[in-house]
């Protein structure tokens, strides 16, 4: 076992997709939340599960200008198209992997995960430029995968030409059914398995906690024993396959955090500073005379225009200059945020003036 950041590890190397997810390279395109099967540990949010929305990232998307936006603003090397199910809705997912590789070109690498298709399915996406396809085994065919439609499926998947892997959450006391699947699937030459550890989210807690699941610490939302068991299956498996671990530190601390620093880079405007998590910095004044002010700090204290900006009818300037400020008619704040399309914010400070010269 070989280990890799943040506590994944892997038998030999990664998948093709994951290299670009891990440099957070990778646009996440969620095509619809809607899916046919009703897996217990599905984490999907309640905003996209069992409902027929597009997300690029964070951004809820309105058109094929939104997708390209997104892309360019984390200067993306890949997309992975996700849901709910995006075969379920074929033609919609088809249009968006010719919009992605017509723009970006071939070298813009696509993986896409599902829990359904046919070989129909699978050419249409092969042929519009899909790279590499993911596919969903449920828990209940694991250990029983000879003659079943996912036997079915991933073979398919082969002959349609595309890179093919399975994609299964870490479920902890199934590690002898995991490493059937393994095996199964090794004999047939699929190229990898990502094993992704398990986690509590707002609409499967219930699911995973009626199952006697519970997280592994107070400051995380992983499940326990998801990551030991993934550990033993990685050590037991003699696969030729790829058999990854991907732990959810590695998914926030390496591959959103990496995904976050390209964009702060692309959006930041001069008063804001980049912190080494990929959020945003600046200051910010609220006020009553929002225009009596700005004029005052730009012509009396002599700010750069560049660094201050009346915007949402407050005073957003440089946090370096505002930790200076003295005598302002107003409140101060040291504000961070993601640098994500709803600016979420993470941390209000604020602050005491001190003398300005």
């Amino acid at each position: 076992m070989i280990k890799l950041e943040k506590g994944s590890a892997t038998n030999s190397t990664v998948p093709e997709g994951c290299k670009y997810c891990a440099l957070g390279g990778k646009l996440v395109l969620l095509v619809t939340g809607l899916c046919s099967l009703n897996c217990f540990y599905c984490p999907l949010s309640e905003e996209k599960k069992n409902r027929d929305v597009i997300y690029a990232d964070e951004m809820p998307v309105k058109s094929d200008d939104d997708i390209i936006y997104e892309a360019k603003m984390i200067d993306a090397l890949g997309t992975g198209i996700t849901g709910g199910d995006p075969i379920i809705k074929i033609d919609r997912t088809v249009h968006y992997i010719e919009l992605l590789k017509n723009n970006f070109g071939e070298k813009h690498h696509i993986h896409l995960y599902t829990a359904t298709g046919n070989k129909n399915a699978y050419r249409k996406l092969k042929d519009a430029g899909l790279d590499e396809i993911r596919i969903h085994v449920p828990e209940e065919y694991w250990d029983r995968m000879p003659g079943s439609i996912y036997e079915k499926r991933l073979n398919d998947a082969i002959e349609s030409g595309l890179h093919v892997g399975i994609e299964i959450p870490v479920l902890p006391r199934k590690e002898n059914e995991i490493l059937k699947l393994i095996k199964f699937a090794d004999d047939m030459n699929i190229e990898f398995i990502n094993l992704n550890e398990l986690e509590f989210s707002e609409t499967n807690w219930m699911n995973l906690r009626l199952r006697n699941y519970r997280v592994k610490s107070d400051i995380s939302s992983a499940v326990w024993g998801s990551e030991t068991t993934a550990y033993r299956i990685i050590k037991k498996s003699d696969a030729r396959m790829i058999v990854h671990y991907c732990s959810s530190r590695f998914k926030d601390g390496v591959q959103m955090k990496n995904r976050l620093k390209r964009r702060a880079k692309n959006i930041a405007k001069p008063y804001e500073i980049i912190t080494s998590e990929g959020t945003l910095l600046r200051g910010e004044i609220v006020t009553d005379n929002v225009d009596d002010l700005f004029n005052l700090l730009i012509k009396e204290k002599g700010i750069d225009k560049e660094l201050i900006e009346i915007k949402n009818n407050r005073i957003y300037i440089a946090p370096w200059i505002i930790e200076d400020l003295d005598g302002i008619d107003g409140k101060l704040y040291i504000v961070e945020e993601y640098p994500t399309w709803d600016r979420l914010e993470v941390e209000r400070t604020e602050i005491k003036n001190k003398s300005f010269k």
